[in-house]
């Protein structure tokens, strides 16, 4: 038989727990916000990524970023001397936050180029949305895509109802917002999809070296980069 008994006349002790030291806590406080970045989609893009875009494709007028994250594509364009509408959903210190991009009816600027959001089909959403704006505006989009998303049974007919004016891919780009743990290898093969709004036909294709824009700041000159398709 289980008997139970009350202890009267001294207070129960507390117990004290020893508190987390700092640096763990910082680690877990780090590896949290690494999980909610992953989760929210956000893949810093490296500014060389930017860079080699900006070295083939000339952009006359405004650019809307709808993905800006920390403004590292913003950054970027910024430098190069664009005039830059940065907005996200959520809010991570940069840009207008708060606006959804699939909800939006009204062009910001006439171009829009992005490193749009993974999964759930956001990606297609984003490009879908964008082609819509644009053919408001006569703009270009520019996105930074998983090269693998070419050989995707379930977008083989977006590509070929929309299909992009050029094709860059552009080797060793890492978009990974966990600096001490390696990404999965599909996550450093990268590419910029170009679509213009009078392309009609097959994909133009190069390739673009990421090394030789690590050290080059984003060059404002327009010889050689395409305006039109």
């Amino acid at each position: 038989m289980m008997t139970s008994a009350i202890i009267i006349g001294r207070a129960a002790s507390r117990v004290v727990k020893p508190s987390r030291p700092a640096a763990t806590t910082q680690l877990r406080d780090d590896n949290d916000r690494r999980q909610r970045d992953i989760a929210d989609n956000f893949y810093p893009t490296p500014p060389e990524a930017t860079r080699a875009l900006l070295s083939v494709e000339a952009f006359d007028g405004a650019i809307h970023e709808p993905a800006c994250g920390e403004g590292h594509i913003a950054h970027e364009l910024e430098a190069a001397g664009h005039t830059v509408v940065a907005t996200d959903l959520n809010d991570r210190g940069f840009g207008r936050t708060g606006l959804d991009f699939l909800g939006q009816a009204v062009p910001l600027a006439p171009h829009i180029v992005t490193n749009p959001p993974y999964g759930r089909g956001l990606a297609d959403a984003f490009l879908r949305k964008a082609l819509l704006l644009t053919r408001q505006t006569g703009g270009k989009v520019a996105m930074l895509l998983n090269l693998s998303s070419l050989a995707e049974p379930k977008r083989t007919p977006l590509w070929r109802s929309v299909p992009p004016a050029r094709l860059y891919a552009i080797d060793d780009i890492v978009c990974w917002p966990e600096p001490h743990r390696a990404p999965p290898a599909h996550f450093t093969r990268q590419l910029w999809a170009v679509w213009t709004p009078d392309h009609r036909g097959p994909s133009a294709f190069w390739w673009l070296s990421s090394a030789e824009f690590r050290d080059r700041p984003s060059s404002h000159n327009t010889k050689n980069k395409r305006r039109s398709s």
